[in-house]
């Protein structure tokens, strides 16, 4: 049997490397277990007339820190991680005006805001506590959007993990000990692009008709346009459903045109009236998308439109209703529009008022969307809840305006009150007691119907500038109009005026613990004490003890060498002729023993002469 061959060592050597590389892949599994990821939802960032306002940065990585912060800490490098319940609206004011240096803000928003949340929709019933943190949140929103912040502002959603983290922070904070670079604690990072500015925003709307019935010498028919404009903005735009403000309006158009294309598809029943469904963007930009629309209608179409009405937060009041007008209240169609209003109203106990807001021309501000109706002299009005026009941007669909706060007893009310009014305009019923669309009936009010399209939109973020042409929100309605309607039709249109918008609207937040100096150094040196014990285990398996002792041995100096070669020259010199010729042969031995490290030139020539001197 042949002897076994020794183990090869460059085999010995990858397996130890193996070996340490699993150990490593196991030290980079436990440190990436450290880390939580959170959805985030980015603040707004747009500008209007070039004037910046809202988020300007987008990228994020500083540490974590809590309102508990010691007083006079630099907060610079600080993400200051605020629970909405806790929010201290006065110290964001501060912050925010006079611009201290922060290193982040991150908003815990309560379950109740978010659009994913199922307890409670549709119902009436609201505590006190609820409508109080509605109103604060409102009033945050707007410091937000109306103010130039110079770092990342992010909003993200209670829950278990993040609020583990806060507690964490709260307890280091609360010690006098804030997260930084040698106390370590957690840190935040948001690894994205900074935004970029959305090039030619576009806004779709679309229209369908229900045709009315033509009789011998009738040109041209009258027209009711029902209108509303679809499209939301807020401080989060991945956040702004809008379920009121505007999908109630969106919801209530979708099932009055249910309604009247029962009465429309038969002949008998279809009155001679057209009627005109708009659903239009840009309502929160000037309804520039309404402008735009209402511009592509000949002077002659327009001319026919009887009257119009708006659809807007229909969503949330309780027994009174308004509507908003720019024409005098004596104006003989003013007064038409409202009287059929009151009388269907008063027959389902409801109340309606009357607003009167008289349009500045000089100002291109617009406050409702029936007032872009009145600057081309058509006559229109704004059904809404709202008794005051809204500023700029208020009111447009942001964190406040979830489903939790929208009841679907008083769309169902809305629906009801317009398609009543509507019909007995239509149908010359004005003053008569005749109820068309009655409850439990094939002419009734769908409230599954209402309730499905209000779940849809509640979920759907509708900033107009992060719509494309073809989004599938958009082409959902399209699709809808054309089934209870015809000649549906889409016009896009580019969001021009002062507004300009960026991109990046939600982010993933990865949070890390991170360990301080003290650990690092003591982490440093436990892994290089590992490397060296390794390192000197491998050279002796494969090379043996005496290689690893001469990596340590230190090499002869320069002048020990001069020293050796006097010495030697002094040793020759005593030498006999023979043992001259022999010693030819040394200046080829030395070199190489002298290179390997084994021993200097005087006691290698000591040796060769003693054993010159016994062989005689």
């Amino acid at each position: 049997m042949p002897p076994r061959k020794p183990s090869d060592p460059q085999m010995l050597e990858s397996v130890y490397s193996v070996i340490a590389l699993f150990f490593m892949l196991v030290a980079c599994v436990e440190f990436c277990d450290a880390a939580t990821v959170v959805d985030v939802y980015r603040l707004i960032q747009y500008d209007i007339s070039g004037f910046p306002f809202g988020s300007r940065l987008a990228a994020l990585n500083h540490h974590a820190g809590s309102l508990h912060f010691p007083p006079g800490s630099d907060l610079s490098r600080t993400v200051l991680i605020i629970p909405f319940r806790d929010l201290n609206i006065s110290f964001v004011k501060e912050y925010i005006s006079q611009r201290q240096p922060l290193g982040g803000l991150l908003f815990l928003l309560p379950q109740m805001f978010s659009f994913a949340n199922k307890d409670d929709k549709g119902s009436s019933h609201r505590d006190r506590g609820q409508e109080l943190m509605k109103n604060a949140m409102a009033e945050l929103e707007q410091l937000l959007i109306h103010a130039n912040i110079p770092y990342p502002v992010y909003f993200a959603f209670e829950d278990n993990d993040i609020e583990a983290v806060l507690a964490d922070i709260k307890r280091n904070d609360a010690t006098g000990q804030p997260a930084t670079a040698t106390t370590g604690g957690y840190k935040l990072v948001i690894p994205v692009p900074e935004p970029k500015k959305i090039a030619s925003p576009t806004i779709t709307n679309i229209q369908g008709w229900l045709q009315g019935l033509k009789t011998d010498g009738d040109n041209q028919l009258p027209t009711i346009a029902i209108v509303a404009s679809y499209d939301t903005f807020g401080a989060a735009p991945a956040l702004s459903v809008g379920s009121d403000s505007n999908g109630s309006g969106v919801v209530a158009l979708l099932e009055i045109a249910r309604l009247f294309s029962l009465l429309y598809s038969n002949p008998k029943t279809r009155a001679r009236y057209n009627i005109l469904f708009g659903l239009t963007s840009g309502g929160p930009y000037n309804y520039n998308g309404t402008h735009k629309w209402l511009r592509s209608f000949d002077q002659r179409f327009r001319e026919s439109i009887d009257y119009a009405i708006c659809l807007n937060s229909i969503g949330s009041w309780n027994n009174e209703l308004w509507i908003h007008v720019s024409k005098p209240p004596e104006n003989a169609y003013i007064k038409q529009i409202f009287e059929g209003f009151s009388n269907v109203a008063e027959e389902l106990s409801l109340k309606v008022g009357l607003k009167h807001k008289k349009i500045n021309i000089s100002n291109p501000r617009v406050a409702w969307e029936h007032e872009q109706f009145s600057r081309l002299r058509v006559t229109a009005a704004t059904l809404s809840e709202l008794s005051v026009a809204p500023e700029l941007l208020e009111s447009t669909g942001g964190l406040v305006d979830s489903r939790n706060f929208v009841n679907d007893t008083a769309i169902i009310r809305s629906v009801k009150l317009v398609s009543e009014s509507l019909a007995r305009h239509i149908y010359g019923y004005e003053g008569k007691n005749i109820e068309i669309f009655a409850d439990n009936s094939s002419l009734g009010v769908n409230p599954f119907y209402i309730r499905s399209w209000l779940e849809f939109l509640s979920r759907t973020p509708r900033v107009a500038p992060f719509l494309s042409k073809n989004d599938p929100f958009v082409m959902a309605l399209k699709k809808e109009l054309e089934e209870h309607t015809d000649k549906v039709s889409v016009q896009h249109e580019v969001l021009d005026g002062i507004f300009t918008f960026y991109d990046s609207s939600r982010a993933k937040l990865n949070v890390y613990q991170v360990a301080s100096v003290t650990f690092d150094l003591l982490l440093l040196l436990v892994l290089g004490s590992y490397l060296i014990v390794l390192f000197s285990f491998l050279v002796i398996t494969t090379r043996g003890l005496d290689d690893l002792i001469s990596l340590f041995r230190r090499p002869p100096s320069r002048k020990e060498e001069v020293c050796d070669l006097l010495l030697l020259e002094r040793v020759l010199s005593r030498c006999t002729r023979k043992f001259l010729l022999r010693m030819r042969i040394l200046p080829y031995m030395i070199p190489g023993k002298f290179l390997e490290g084994k021993c200097n030139v005087s006691v290698y020539a000591m040796e060769f002469f003693n054993r010159s001197s016994k062989r005689g």
